[in-house]
């Protein structure tokens, strides 16, 4: 990539959480049943709801996502725990009542959160102690 600006990171994001809910549910090793399995017949299967199919990612978005998981690790704990939450897709109130923050200030957080990501990966050095306003005026996310 070129240059990252903070709504790729975004759209990567919600990609790599997509991908993560996605994959298949961890087996626990040493259980297995001696039954046999069942076979179901047509008029068994009349009543029935279709289950859902299952499409697994493709080994190259499991490699994305690996490589997006760790993108969050230079954040503050609020502000990675904020841009994950959003990359899931939930509603900005539940993410308030969860951080404990306003609307505008959750907001805020999210939005520098993107923009520090960004900026890493972009290999730009910026001071730590910047203002989260002047981070977000920087990597051009306003």
């Amino acid at each position: 990539m070129d240059k990252w600006t903070p709504s790729l990171v975004e759209a990567r994001l919600a990609e790599a959480a997509f991908v993560l809910k996605r994959l298949p549910e961890p087996r626990r090793q040493g259980y297995f049943s001696t039954w046999p399995e069942i076979v179901h017949s047509f008029a068994d299967k009349v009543g029935q709801e279709p289950k859902p199919m299952r499409v697994l990612p493709s080994p190259q978005a499991i490699s994305r996502m690996e490589e997006t998981l760790t993108w969050t690790a230079c954040l503050e704990p609020v502000d990675g725990k904020i841009v994950w939450m959003r990359a899931h897709g939930e509603r900005w109130k539940s993410i308030c009542w969860t951080v404990g923050l306003q609307r505008s200030a959750a907001h805020q957080h999210w939005l520098y959160g993107l923009c520090v990501i960004s900026l890493r990966l972009n290999r730009r050095r910026f001071n730590r102690n910047l203002s989260k306003r002047r981070v977000i005026e920087l990597a051009g996310g306003a």
